[in-house]
């Protein structure tokens, strides 16, 4: 050993090794070994890169609102007449946009367009119409009592409330768009041109929508304009339904301006009716 400055240099031949150093284990050290692991490969191999039937992508523990469009689901449902009164059965009517029932209602003040059941075909709803038909009897039992107020306290005698006013427009107005688009079916089935049950339900209900702001105007306390106003709205309405069903019903032969002149007669006699019962005031 030589010692020169800061180093120390180790000079010893005899301790000269050739070749390699075998690895000397350590006690304290424990070798792992892992055994073969069989893994499947997701897709299968079988699959050669394609998806195969078989595998489907994860579902939502909920999948309520991204089921099929066409109103199918995975519970399987009760087949036969019995379904017709189960709740599910006319869900697909009532699943519609906000923007859907606007258009539509748009579209009922347009009567002469007559494109409403082209644009309702596919997916025809009875939300509207319910709600149409709901609005009409709190409206009219509403504005028909305001008048009758108006017109006892002007005259200044007693007035009561007329509980029969609610009753009676919510028999006219359910059972009208409930009654007639029965009938016509089985008309136009009859003539061999049937048309969808719930399509005439669709539009009968959004045909009576013009009438909401007609009974609205009816607090004006002059009877022309009353009678005006009930016609008005009576014409826009038979008007609506005629055009929107003429195309259809012209295949029902000859007879097809018989039952066109019938539907668009009947939905007058709604105005008049309308007119008498609601639009006029009697002290």
């Amino acid at each position: 050993m030589m010692t020169g400055g800061n180093y120390t240099t180790i000079d010893d031949d005899s301790r000269k090794v050739s070749g390699s150093v075998p690895s000397v284990p350590d006690p304290g050290h424990t070798t792992v070994k892992f055994a073969e692991s069989n893994l499947q490969t997701f897709p299968p191999s079988a699959t050669q890169g394609k998806i195969s039937g078989g595998s489907n992508p994860p579902r939502d523990a909920d999948d309520t609102f991204s089921g099929p469009g066409n109103g199918s689901t995975d519970e399987p449902q009760s087949g036969g007449w019995l379904h017709k009164f189960t709740v599910g059965a006319y869900k697909p009517f009532f699943d519609v946009d906000t923007s859907d029932v606007v258009d539509r209602l748009k579209e009922s003040l347009f009567p002469f367009r007559g494109t409403f059941t082209e644009k309702t075909a596919d997916k025809p709803d009875l939300y509207g119409p319910f709600w149409i038909c709901t609005t009409l009897i709190f409206v009219a039992a509403s504005i028909g009592t305001f008048v009758t107020y108006v017109a006892h306290k002007w005259k200044k005698q007693e007035w009561n409330y007329d509980i029969n006013l609610v009753t009676w427009s919510a028999g006219v107005f359910y059972g009208y768009v409930t009654i007639v688009p029965l009938a016509l079916y089985v008309v136009l089935k009859y003539f061999s041109a049937p048309s969808g049950l719930v399509q005439l339900f669709c539009l009968y209900g959004y045909s009576l929508f013009i009438f909401i702001p007609a009974l609205c105007l009816s607090v004006v306390p002059v009877e022309i304009f009353r009678w005006v106003i009930a016609g008005v709205a009576g014409f826009m309405s038979a008007t609506f339904v005629a055009l929107n069903l003429k195309a259809h019903i012209n295949s029902a032969g000859e007879r097809s301006i018989l039952i066109i002149a019938s539907i668009f007669l009947l939905q007058l006699g709604l105005a008049v009716v309308l007119k008498l019962y609601l639009f006029t005031v009697t002290v």
